[in-house]
């Protein structure tokens, strides 16, 4: 007799993205303790020595609540149940701009980032859900952000040189629930998951549920789907739009970048805006903050010329066309 079939899930998914890895190196489970971390632990510890491969596991205590160094220390103790070692938890300070949930998202990754470069990770997994990408694609279309943010999370990251994964993100969350309850494991339930004062919890809640009344089931697995096919889609322009800058960009002393206006402005526009945002973000612009209506406005330097004098950007830039270029530089 099998497993559970939500565990087989589970496993299946850790299994696929640990085949495609490099031989050696040991991979790391992110595990905040929540039913889907906890899920892709338990399957990491299961499918790992199968493989021939080392896994540890890593929590990371945010020290947001009250206790949470004790629940790290849970969490420890359960990955190395569970057979993974190392097991550690990483105590963080939470602060800087951008809000609470960024800051901390900020905290973790770098946190994550020094324990895979000190243990010499081959990856370090990522516990989001089908759920959480429905949920990253509904935020998108509500702030009118374009294919790059409507294509959700990637599966496949780097960052600082260390190797993202995301194996479940074609999992659903009540799987991975079920995957723990059928392995024995009591995940902890965050109560910042259930605070409706975050954005987040609003769209898993109540926008989600609402949809799903609506229109029927099955909307968090069409906005999932949508966002591979729109990733593919964005992949392919960010592919042109790299090979354009690459042909347009100059040198002007003085300027931190600069692209010529001759054959910019015959580019189609979703390889233009791009274009723009590449040269922009080169210059210092912070990609945070360089928001469309910022690019619109450079657009508008190569495709409605009237004589404008510059456009202010992000970072304490500006963008000017002057003798066939566009420079970008600051004030």
């Amino acid at each position: 007799m099998g497993p559970d079939p939500a565990v087989a899930a589970v496993r299946l998914a850790v299994r696929r993205v640990l085949a495609d890895l490099p031989e050696g190196g040991t991979v790391l489970a992110a595990c905040s303790g929540g039913a889907d971390s906890l899920a892709l632990a338990g399957a990491l510890a299961f499918e790992a020595p199968r493989g021939g491969r080392p896994a540890g596991g890593v929590t990371i205590d945010h020290g947001l609540q009250d206790g949470s160094d004790e629940r790290a220390e849970t969490v420890v103790r359960t990955m190395a149940g569970l057979g993974l070692d190392p097991a550690g938890s990483i105590a963080v300070t939470v602060g800087g701009p951008g809000g609470p949930e960024n800051a901390a998202r900020d905290a973790r990754y770098k946190a994550l980032d020094e324990a895979a470069e000190r243990l010499g990770a081959a990856a370090v997994l990522l516990g989001h859900t089908q759920d959480d990408q429905a949920e990253t694609v509904l935020l998108g279309l509500a702030r009118g952000s374009g294919a790059r943010s409507l294509s959700g999370m990637p599966p496949v990251f780097r960052r600082q040189g260390v190797l993202y994964l995301r194996p479940l993100l074609g999992i659903a969350r009540t799987t991975t629930r079920r995957a723990c309850k059928a392995m024995g494991l009591e995940p902890w339930d965050d109560p910042h998951n259930i605070d409706p004062a975050y954005t987040r919890v609003r769209v898993r809640h109540e926008a989600l549920p609402a949809l799903e009344k609506t229109l029927g089931p099955g909307v968090a697995e069409a906005l999932a789907r949508t966002a591979g096919m729109l990733r593919d889609d964005a992949d392919a322009l960010d592919d042109l739009a790299a090979r354009a800058y690459a042909d347009l960009e100059v040198r002007e002393d003085g300027w931190n970048t600069a692209v010529r206006l001759d054959g910019l402005a015959e580019l189609p526009r979703a390889v233009r805006t791009r274009v723009l945002r590449m040269a922009a973000i080169k210059a210092g612009s912070p990609p945070g903050t360089l928001a469309a209506v910022h690019v619109d406005a450079v657009d508008r330097l190569v495709t409605a010329w009237r004589g404008q004098r510059h456009v202010d950007l992000p970072g304490g830039l500006r963008a000017v066309r002057r003798s066939g270029r566009l420079l970008f530089g600051p004030v």
